[in-house]
Order: C-alpha cells, then structure tokens, then sequence
C-alpha cells in the first residue's frame, strides 16, 4: 500500500486531450453504456485510459474495486483517510489490499487532526462540518487526482435524491476528468447479489445498522424507515461531503 499526502502536481494534465475532447468522450461514453453491464463499464474505462484511471473506494464495501479489478488487474484503488474513519473502515482497507488484486494508494490530508484542531479549534467536524470535509476530503482527493483522468466511483442513483440522475459516465467539472459510476443503476439487492455471489469483502459496520458508513464523529446507526444515508451529518443539512457535488 502506499500513503502519500496529496500534495504533489504530476502534470498529466497537460497532454493533447483538451477538456472539451473529454467531456465529449464522456457525455458520449454516458450515452453508449447505459445500459451496459458494470463490468463492461468499467472495462471501457480502463481500454480508454489504462494507468490514468482509478477507483476511490471510502471502504464501505469492495464491490467496485473487486468489478475494476477484473476489468484491470493491479488497478489503482484511492481511499481517503481522514483521521476519523472507524477502525473497521481501516480494516476493510487492509483486506482488500491483502486479497485483491489492487493497488490501494491512502491519501491523507495537509494537516493531521491535531494540527487542524490547533489551527481551526477541536470538533470543527460540529461547528462547520463543511470546511471539515474541505480539509480532509476534497482537497486531498483533488491532488490526488491529479495524474489521472478518469476515476471511478460507488454512487447509485436508488441511495438519495441527490444521486438519482447518476450518470454511469459522465463530466466531473470540479475536477476536469471523466467521472464513472459503473454500478449507478444497480440497487441494494443487486450489490448483494454481486458481493454473496463473489466473497466481496464489506465493512462489518455494514452489518450493525449504518447502511452508510462515513467519518465516526458524524455517522450514526439509521433507523428503521429511515433514507440509508440519513446516519450521515444526522440533525444537520448536510447530505454530502462535496466529493460529488
């Protein structure tokens, strides 16, 4: 596994393909594979970019990285460690390093907990849980972005209403690369359909009521009923961390 603070320009960014190129290629791809299978998403990913692709996986389950990994054997896998995962997220990340046939990259952000406690005062996650995941989430995941042009992702358009116009292709704006949700049409039965029918390694939290499974300072077990992400920012507005919107 390797652990790097994503700080670092690569400079890939800079090859012939020019942005419009790509989200033309993208909104196209997002046409043509609607209907097409996960893995047959995710081979078309790795055909079009090889090693500037990559799958981030937040450890709640290893559904796309075991798809990508069949698609792509060694494939990058990005995880975000925060400083505040459970550790059954960190053990997840360990399995699926262990098992899979993977490249598991942590990135970590520019301050260590400690350091951002000093800085913006304790529990920031509490009194301004969006710059919390600005500093731990979206500005290391945006670094270490950077020498890709395409990456994979878990989202499905059944988890909330902000996700129900996933696309299974398409444009990441924020980021300037090619955003792919292979399992975007798949529901909850089908994921575990796919993880009884391969072994699928998924997070034992999974099993103890949070359906979603976030930072511990601001996840919760949801009740029955309950949407599966209303455990995520509970009492609060928030319903996403701004990695995908």
């Amino acid at each position: 596994m390797t652990t790097v603070q994503a700080d670092t320009d690569t400079g890939a960014d800079t090859d012939t393909d020019t942005d419009a190129q790509l989200r033309a290629l993208a909104e196209q791809a997002g046409r043509d594979l609607e209907d097409a299978s996960a893995l047959e998403i995710l081979q078309w990913a790795a055909d079009t970019f090889g090693k500037q692709f990559c799958v981030t996986s937040s450890m709640e389950d290893a559904v796309v990285s075991h798809l990508a990994s069949r698609a792509y054997p060694g494939v990058d896998v990005v995880f975000l460690d925060t400083g505040y995962h459970f550790p059954e997220t960190i053990g997840t990340r360990d399995a699926v390093e262990a098992v899979m046939d993977v490249n598991v990259i942590t990135l970590t952000p520019r301050q260590t907990v400690a350091e951002q406690d000093a800085e913006h005062g304790p529990k920031l996650h509490d009194r301004n849980p969006d710059l919390c995941c600005a500093l731990r989430k979206v500005e290391p995941l945006e670094r270490g972005l950077t020498k890709y042009r395409a990456w994979a992702t878990g989202l499905r358009r059944d988890e909330s209403p902000t996700r129900a116009n996933t696309p299974v292709v398409g444009w990441d704006e924020k980021r300037r690369k090619v955003k792919i949700s292979p399992i975007a049409r798949w529901t909850q039965d089908d994921v575990d359909a796919y993880v009884s029918e391969h072994g699928v390694l998924t997070n034992p939290l999974l099993m103890d009521g949070y359906p979603s499974v976030g930072c511990a300072p601001c996840t919760r077990r949801v009740l029955e009923g309950e949407d599966a992400r209303a455990g995520r920012w509970s009492g609060s507005a928030k319903t996403e961390c701004g990695l995908h919107g």
